[in-house]
């Protein structure tokens, strides 16, 4: 293939391959990515799912046992977001929709980086608020969220806008 923009597969710059191709390799990609992602959220998910069955958690009062709750349900969702490109891949495949799978599933790995982010940050306000009962408790946690934000979103966004060609 050679270079003009109009002829199917090439770009001017960039890589030349077809939209089945670039689909192929997005997907690995995302599912690369989600490995990291769900290996973190099931670990701390089932950790969350024991926490109701130790001898301290009767003794926790009516707010942390309400952190407690929004936390295990955010991580129920976060699995489920970062699980659900596996179960997308496997309903669709063969059915020549991988383009419109990998957008899905990026969608539901972006949606799992939030509720992994609001799940960490609501388990560490519950542990945090435990171990200290200090008023200072939520300015920790807000300074881990900027840190995550700063992480996962906003050197990203910064990178991507920095570095993209039109």
């Amino acid at each position: 293939m050679t270079g003009t923009d109009g002829e199917a597969g090439t770009r001017e710059h960039g890589r030349t391959e077809t939209e089945e191709e670039r689909a192929d390799r997005m997907w690995g990609e995302l599912i690369q990515e989600v490995r990291v992602a769900q290996t973190g959220v099931q670990i701390l998910f089932g950790f969350l799912l024991t926490v109701v069955f130790t001898p301290r958690f009767p003794r926790l009062d009516q707010t942390e046992h309400t952190i407690y709750i929004v936390t295990i349900v955010l991580a129920a969702a976060a699995t489920g977001a970062l699980i659900g490109p596996v179960s997308l891949h496997r309903i669709v495949s063969g059915r020549r929709v991988k383009p419109q799978a990998v957008r899905f599933a990026s969608w539901l790995t972006f949606t799992g980086l939030v509720l992994l982010l609001a799940t960490l940050a609501s388990a560490l306000l519950l542990v945090l608020r435990v171990a200290t009962h200090d008023e200072y408790v939520p300015w920790l946690v807000a300074g881990v969220v900027a840190w995550y934000l700063a992480c996962w979103f906003v050197l990203p966004l910064w990178t991507r806008r920095r570095y993209t060609t039109d």
